[in-house]
């Protein structure tokens, strides 16, 4: 009987691409599969899977499809595409080459990879710990060195690691011969897994240390000194390379990572680099000016106020702000001024007060320029 066209058979037009082609071919592998037709229909379904495949092993080959594209049946080996058969057994020794390049990504590789290649590792690294630290402002605008106390977990003296009570040993797995993995196969479905009985470690232990449970490990506490750098801001990461938990089966340790968060603090209000505070003064002081103390990191500092100073205005102190912690530069300090209404005055206060008040009517735009200001506001507003 002669040869149905290869594109045909695939169901495909004679343009289509290698995704296309590659799509038909597993559709009818997995449709004429002898694993999936038993019975009368199984001699016809190996016919068309035989078909299926060398249509696709041609039209797969850039060289033969074009050979073939151009020549049909007579431009390629018309045994080229059985060459696979009748040597495997029951007529399918070449069905893993012809899928490998399909269905490797299901089986774990190439389909060689099934016969003992595609085993996994067994050493694993430990997990990354975190631990929070809270600060002073202090302490971060200065650096510091602290100690932390944290759970942690060490090899077992007594069975040095091995899990097994001393004077015994871990015996080989009989389930995956010592491999950890195991292979479990479903028509041509090939499923490697971890082995249920060792769980991937390929050893068991008849008699577990009794100090560790077989474990290996033992928790413990330690102690580590962990130096704050200066300019360390709310959430920032200090990384302690090798001291999170220990690896598994011979693995590099995890890390710890320290997170530092700044306490707030009763004077200062902390932003990047720069420092904020409220500097409250007086009526008397705002109006006629002077100078007063206001507190830094490093002491008191003395600032002049320049006389009709109005509450909100800003003063700015270079350099009395918080180091960065990636150079050498420091942040400023920025004082807002909060006028302070006076309290309790004395019968004698209150009076002057009013003479002010009273004497201050007539000139009242002139020494109150935001008040007019809000005034011609509201004015235009209303307008």
């Amino acid at each position: 009987m002669a040869k149905r066209d290869f594109y045909d058979v695939l169901g495909v037009p004679k343009n289509a691409t290698d995704d296309d082609i590659k799509k038909a071919y597993r559709k009818l592998a997995m449709k004429y599969h002898p694993d999936r037709n038993q019975g009368d229909g199984a001699k016809a379904a190996e016919e068309k899977f035989k078909e299926a495949k060398e249509a696709y092993e041609m039209l797969s080959d850039p060289q033969k499809r074009a050979a073939y594209d151009q020549y049909g049946h007579a431009g390629v080996d018309p045994n080229a595409g059985g060459a696979g058969f009748g040597a495997g057994g029951a007529g399918f020794g070449g069905f893993g080459d012809a899928f490998a390049d399909i269905f490797g990504d299901i089986f774990g590789g190439r389909a060689g990879a099934g016969q003992g290649g595609g085993q996994r590792s067994n050493v694993y690294r430990g997990a990354d710990l975190r631990y929070n630290m809270e600060i002073t402002l202090e302490e971060a605008a200065r650096g510091c060195e602290k100690q932390v106390r944290i759970p942690a977990v060490e090899t077992c003296d007594t069975c040095h690691g091995s899990g097994a009570k001393p004077g015994t040993e871990p015996k080989t797995c009989q389930t995956c011969g010592g491999h950890g993995q195991v292979r479990m196969q479903q028509g041509f479905f090939s499923i490697q897994q971890t082995c249920p009985t060792c769980h991937g470690t390929g050893k068991v232990i008849p008699e577990p240390c009794h100090v560790c449970n077989g474990s290996g490990r033992v928790k413990k506490n330690k102690t580590l000194n962990v130096k704050i750098p200066a300019g360390v801001d709310e959430g920032d990461r200090i990384r302690l390379a090798g001291e999170g938990e220990p690896g598994v089966n011979g693995g590099p340790a995890g890390d710890l990572y320290v997170v530092t968060h700044i306490r707030e603090h009763s004077v200062f209000q902390r932003n990047g680099q720069d420092l904020h505070c409220e500097m409250p003064i007086s009526f008397c002081t705002a109006a006629l000016g002077g100078e007063i103390e206001i507190p830094t990191l490093d002491g008191v500092a003395r600032l002049k106020i320049p006389a009709e100073t109005q509450s909100g205005q800003v003063f700015r102190l270079r350099g009395k702000g918080i180091k960065s912690v990636r150079g050498a530069s420091f942040g400023d300090l920025l004082c807002h001024v909060v006028l302070e209404t006076p309290v309790k005055l004395t019968e004698r206060q209150k009076e002057l007060l009013r003479q002010f008040e009273a004497e201050g009517a007539d000139s009242n735009d002139a020494q109150n320029p935001r008040a007019k200001s809000f005034m011609d506001k509201l004015k235009d507003f209303f307008n």
